[in-house]
């Protein structure tokens, strides 16, 4: 009973954050919902290694087909997610296919091993790998094929998603306000996991089921891994924006050609509305300011704005708003010394504590504890 219990745990997991991810509408994007199919997919492997362990065998037969596939798809579905994130605006058959055409190819060979191997020895095969008769030589290639296809899969999709990441990380910062959104450390954190999931597959796998049948311990190991690698990928998808927001508004050559012609006079124009906003109108205390707000708001475009920024304050949109937004933390904090951390987030247009404290930190190089107390009234002659 307890082994059943554990194998179920990452199976209501996956099943969780498969819901959570396509139904809260006030939160989707293409990238988000996409990880709920992710998740839809990987919780077909955990209902196949809870269906294995079950004393029903012959009901395994016919899911061990799914399991393969489902554990070919899930670092392609997860390497698309982070395409979603960097690069492509939406999911494509035509654009992303080609990460799913393998794993389809060995599906299909595997159901056609099965179907031309006595019922049988093929059922005696699937708990027995050692199993060797004549009649399931094909699915004896294919197997080992799938294994060292997984292999790949994990050391492809990692290395892919970490070069997305790192080119296209940036861009963020050029786009929202809130630090929170323009970091990449979130994202990072979840290909770490992968990682960690993958070799724990791997390792397994090496392993074979076998060797978990009388071993509750090792199952209880083996599932606490994959339970929390898994929620907190679910987890930080939740809460991961779109890396690169603009590819939705990609730069034109003919703005390209505009902005290099753009006379001092134009970049004195716009730099002057931006102070304005900014100096009083204090447009930085909306959480969710981003680029293009901004750029509607100016008269002109997110190219323009990002570009008058860099050049006359050498600083991406993000930390221009944010120094703002720490100044003004500081009249607030002399006003309202009494104020919660919450509470003076929310004053400062910061979209929560913890981009509020990595605002402070990023700013001044100090802790929030500590560079609150210095600028607390009572305290500024300690500075």
């Amino acid at each position: 009973m307890l082994k059943h219990i554990l194998l179920l745990i990452p199976v209501c997991v996956t099943v969780f954050w498969s819901i959570v991810l396509n139904t809260k509408p006030d939160t989707q994007s293409t990238p988000r919902l996409f990880l709920g199919k992710f998740m839809l997919v990987a919780s077909v492997v955990y209902i196949s290694h809870l269906l294995f362990f079950t004393p029903l065998p012959e009901l395994y037969s016919y899911i061990d087909p799914f399991y393969q596939y489902a554990s070919l798809m899930v670092y392609p579905l997860y390497h698309i997610y982070i395409r979603l994130l960097t690069v492509d605006l939406r999911f494509s058959f035509k654009i992303h296919s080609r990460y799913l055409l393998v794993p389809t190819i060995l599906f299909i060979l595997y159901l056609f091993g099965i179907l031309i191997a006595p019922v049988n020895d093929y059922n005696t095969w699937i708990f027995n790998r050692d199993f060797n008769p004549p009649t399931i030589h094909f699915l004896n290639i294919i197997y080992p094929l799938i294994r060292f296809t997984f292999l790949v899969q994990v050391i492809y999709t990692v290395i892919g998603n970490y070069f997305l990441i790192k080119k296209h990380g940036y861009k963020a910062k050029q786009f929202y306000s809130d630090i929170e959104d323009s970091s990449t450390g979130k994202v990072n954190i979840q290909n770490i996991l992968m990682i960690i999931t993958g070799l724990a597959s791997l390792a397994l796998g090496a392993l074979g089921r076998d060797f978990f049948a009388n071993e509750t311990s090792l199952i209880a190991i083996a599932s606490a891994t994959f339970t929390t690698m898994l929620f907190i990928v679910g987890w930080l998808g939740d809460k991961q924006k779109t890396l690169n927001p603009t590819f939705g508004l990609q730069t034109t050559t003919n703005q390209i050609i505009q902005l290099e012609d753009l006379s001092s006079a134009v970049q004195k124009e716009i730099l002057n509305k931006i102070l304005n906003l900014f100096d009083e109108k204090k447009c930085y205390l909306h959480s969710k300011l981003s680029i293009q707000d901004l750029a509607q708001t100016v008269g002109t475009n997110r190219t323009y704005i990002s570009t008058v920024i860099n050049q006359s304050f050498n600083q991406n949109f993000c930390a221009f708003v944010n120094n703002y937004r720490v100044t003004e933390l500081e009249n607030v904090i002399r006003l309202h010394p009494g104020y919660s951390n919450q509470l003076l987030a929310e004053a400062c247009g910061f979209g929560s504590v913890d981009s509020m404290k990595r605002a402070v930190k990023a700013k001044t190089g100090l802790l929030f504890s500590i560079w609150k107390e210095q600028n607390t009234p009572g305290n500024q002659k300690k500075v």
